[in-house]
């Protein structure tokens, strides 16, 4: 099968920083092969046919399904695509599963529970405060307040209360790790897998009284120019590759493919992840995993290129090892 020409598959709302990502990636292919944009309407079965390969940059799907719905039809399809399965997505979007999955590998991440819907809590669980509460589904740091560190049982029932009420889904509830926030960029699959250089976000310079980590109120409101980002990060040569390692088997067990980022903090030496996140933004100016990627000489057309490069590489890839095994099969 030869690729000719890509499809840049996008929810049929974008808003700004998501249009800006769909032209960016758009222009950055265009440079090499023959691209359309494909909405996800109601025209999307018919569009999808003219296209040998997807650029996938769909979140749709709503609060349960983001990210799960366009890897899922086109597997159905048999049309390639950059990214992970709807499987993997569907993990990666449910916090606690994921620290359930990291957990069983051996993979350090700050102990939890969670807290499903019309459960309370009678006593204080088997965890050390400060803790910190947040909704298992949702992202771009969606129901996280200042007040979402807690020091009490009190004020831990109260956030709990209040992520049932705000977002009728369970409450995460994890030992609060006071230290170095990093992001970790992966590129690549298998043993081919680039660890990208750490991102340190560094709090310290937010105005006073402002909690240090990435709040909805940080995150989206005071904004990229009162936080500082260290690339490489600021951290010992010794913590760094256990950092790298830990996200290569974070890689392997989530089933995480093509390019990932993974958020984690380091207090006395040692690394926590927090979340993983199968399916980062890539929009120009803003995304973490763009950060890193200049910092090995990637401009941003070189950043999309490469990365999918590498996933049609490995849809070759896998292609070849089914024909081989069906091959083997056929001359036993």
């Amino acid at each position: 099968m030869e690729i000719k020409k890509i499809g840049v598959v996008h929810d049929k709302n974008l808003d700004k920083n998501k249009s800006l990502m769909v032209d960016s990636v758009f222009n950055a292919i265009n440079k090499k092969y023959e691209v359309v944009k494909i909405p996800f309407d109601e025209n999307f079965f018919e569009n999808i046919k003219k296209v040998d390969f997807v650029f996938n940059l769909s979140t749709s799907g709503g609060k349960e399904g983001r990210q799960i719905h366009i890897p899922a039809i086109l597997d159905l399809l048999n049309i390639p695509y950059t990214g992970s399965s709807a499987f993997t997505h569907t993990i990666c979007l449910d916090k606690f599963i994921t620290k359930l999955i990291l957990t069983f590998y051996n993979i350090p991440t700050s102990r939890f529970t969670h807290i499903k819907e019309n459960e309370y809590i009678e006593n204080d669980l088997n965890l050390n405060y400060p803790l910190i509460v947040k909704p298992v589904r949702e992202g771009s740091a969606l129901g996280l307040t200042k007040d979402s560190v807690v020091w009490d049982l009190e004020s831990l029932k109260r956030e709990v209360e209040k992520i049932h009420k705000d977002f009728k889904e369970p409450a995460l509830i994890e030992e609060y790790i006071d230290g170095i926030e990093l992001s970790c960029g992966v590129i690549g699959n298998d043993e081919e897998l680039t660890i990208l250089p750490l991102l340190e976000i560094d709090f310290s310079s937010l105005p006073e009284g402002v909690e240090r980590f990435y709040s909805y109120r940080v995150k989206n409101e005071i904004g990229e120019n009162k936080i500082k980002y260290y690339c490489p990060a600021r951290i010992n040569k010794e913590v760094e590759e256990k950092i790298k390692r830990g996200a290569k088997a974070s890689c392997k067990a989530l089933g995480l493919r093509d390019y990932a980022r993974i958020d984690l903090r380091v207090k006395n030496d040692e690394f926590y992840v927090l979340e993983v996140n199968s399916l980062p933004l890539l929009v120009p100016g803003y995304s973490n995993i763009l950060k890193m990627g200049e910092k090995i000489g990637l401009n941003y057309d070189d950043f999309i290129l490469n990365l999918l490069e590498v996933a049609i590489k490995r849809y070759f890839w896998y292609s070849l090892q089914k024909q081989t095994a069906y091959f083997c099969k056929q001359n036993k």
